[in-house]
């Protein structure tokens, strides 16, 4: 006798509504807004009402959304942090054997890409109230813990096999790579006329790696 065995449940994508879609899609496009205006004037300087021109709603209609400023650049700040975040997993995906250092090379790379297309918010000053909200957002705590152990290992590799200056104390190494995110020779260079963004990105990392000594 042969029981009867019942089939296997299969998942079913949940679709979500017409409205839940449009919700979505309005706010990556005031994260996106807030991105490019964070990258532009800093957080000090923007407002929610070039928020709400640049992505052409109300400004009403910002607080459905999000519910302050701090709120609306902390988002931004979080989807950056993804975007880091899924690069590092592509590193470490495509190319598990490379050296540490050419590891925190191309993380160095990356960021000034990001910075030179417009799309890299300014790190907020030290007493702004969005750093203050930044220290309690889990996302971006998670995250920014996350990137900081996988670069401070490169660090360490890279000092134990002598491609880092082994007397340089790690954190100092690590905050060096995260200020090439912010840095304001990059836009001194662009806006120079001089160089293109590929030549601007190769004399950073030469200065950020190799130093400024005569070799």
């Amino acid at each position: 006798m042969v029981s009867a065995v019942s089939p296997s449940p299969v998942a079913i994508p949940i679709k979500r509504s017409f409205r839940a879609q449009m919700h979505q899609a309005r706010e990556d496009a005031i994260i996106a807004a807030v991105n490019r205006l964070l990258a532009e004037k800093g957080f000090e300087a923007m407002t929610l009402d070039q928020v709400a021109i640049e992505v052409g709603i109300a400004k009403a209609s910002l607080y459905k959304h999000f519910s302050s400023k701090e709120d609306l650049a902390a988002a931004a700040m979080v989807r950056v942090m993804g975007r880091a975040q899924a690069f590092l997993d592509k590193l470490q995906r495509e190319a598990p054997g490379a050296r540490p250092i050419d590891q925190l090379k191309a993380v160095a790379r990356w960021t000034m890409e990001v910075q030179l297309a417009g799309e890299m918010p300014s790190l907020p000053s030290e007493n702004s109230s969005l750093r203050t909200a930044l220290t309690t957002n889990k996302a971006y705590v998670d995250g920014l813990m996350d990137v900081s152990d996988r670069l401070g290992g490169w660090i360490t590799e890279a000092q134990t096999d002598g491609s880092l200056n082994r007397a340089l104390p790690p954190i100092a190494v690590l905050y060096t790579l995260f200020a090439r995110a912010c840095d304001p020779v990059l836009g001194f260079l662009k806006g120079s006329g001089q160089y293109d963004n590929a030549q601007i990105i190769e004399m950073v990392l030469s200065t950020c790696f190799d130093g400024l000594q005569s070799r």
